[in-house]
């Protein structure tokens, strides 16, 4: 008898987790004080909610970290930037040594993600300024690394003109708060908590513009960059729109998702924008021509069937 319940028990169980959908992903987001883990955490909360496939959303080394976490099974889902993704694509610059890799497809662009040049000494106030001054340019071969080395090059400097300093996110802003950095590159959706936090006790804080015909020589060499403005009180004593230039934060997913969870968690994040956006001011940036326009990587079929459905044809692989 204590067999035949154990057994009935199992089935029970068995199509509970069938009849509540039963798929898991795991989702690479990026630094703690970054937009990619805050953010990646509501969609993946409204993904679980909404699409019948749990989503566990880890802390990550960001971009590049997630391609090659999707590459190795380790997670299903991720969220970088889309020149980074480009770069994975094609084998190039942060992926020339290691290839290419085409385990991974796009689901959606989700918000602009700023270059914002950061700095808390009155005597920077424009990229040229950075000439001899320490610069956190980024991780080694991180997307904020080559962003970085693209802003200085279309301001007409390298690396070997200022003196260089390879941090993340939370290194930056503390290297900033203690002073030992002068600038540092710091890429992500705005505000972003760590300048935020940055500005809230340093009243020096300031967000250098990256525009003119730096932007333009910047947007020429390299296509995946748009104009975009921070605007006014972003951070505290920002008065002013200040001009840059962003790439977009992007959702990936393992090429081997299947087409049913991956049509399921599109709609879980496009059917749920206005709830989404109370909970994060980037989801005011979701929308159906955002997150298809400009990406130079293929859509997983399970995104492209639902887009198709609203009208909008992508390329897929």
């Amino acid at each position: 008898m204590k067999k035949i319940l154990a057994i009935l028990l199992a089935v029970a169980m068995l199509f509970s987790l069938t009849a509540c959908g039963s798929s898991t992903m795991t989702m690479g987001t990026g630094s703690p004080t970054g937009t990619y883990y805050a953010y990646g955490g509501i969609i993946g909360q409204y993904i679980t909610n909404n699409a019948g496939v749990t989503v566990n959303a880890v802390s990550t080394g960001g971009s590049k970290d997630n391609i090659q976490g999707i590459d190795a099974g380790d997670y299903q889902l991720g969220t970088v930037q889309s020149d980074v993704m480009h770069y994975a694509w094609n084998g190039t610059r942060s992926f020339e040594e290691d290839g290419k890799i085409e385990s991974f497809r796009t689901v959606a662009g989700l918000y602009a993600e700023a270059v914002q040049l950061v700095t808390v000494n009155p005597d920077i106030k424009s990229v040229a300024d950075l000439k001899d001054k320490k610069v956190s340019i980024g991780a080694p071969g991180s997307g904020v690394y080559f962003n970085a080395v693209d802003v200085l090059a279309a301001a007409g400097l390298t690396e070997k003109d200022i003196k260089p300093q390879y941090q993340n996110f939370d290194e930056s802003a503390d290297a900033l708060k203690d002073g030992k950095i002068d600038a540092a590159f710091i890429v992500a959706g705005a505000p972003t908590p760590a300048i935020t936090e940055l500005s809230l006790t340093n009243a020096n804080t300031r967000i250098v513009p990256i525009d003119g015909d730096i932007a333009k020589k910047l947007m020429e060499d390299n296509t995946f960059y748009s104009v975009y403005k921070i605007p006014a009180n972003t951070y505290k004593n920002q008065t002013e729109d200040i001009e840059s230039v962003t790439v977009k934060a992007t959702l990936i997913v393992n090429a081997d998702a299947s087409e049913e969870d991956v049509y399921n968690l599109t709609a879980a994040i496009f059917e749920n924008i206005e709830a989404i956006t109370k909970e994060h001011a980037k989801g005011a940036e979701l929308s159906l021509e955002n997150a298809t326009d400009g990406l130079t990587v293929p859509f997983h079929a399970g995104a492209a069937k639902y887009f198709k459905e609203k009208g909008i044809e992508v390329a897929v692989k």
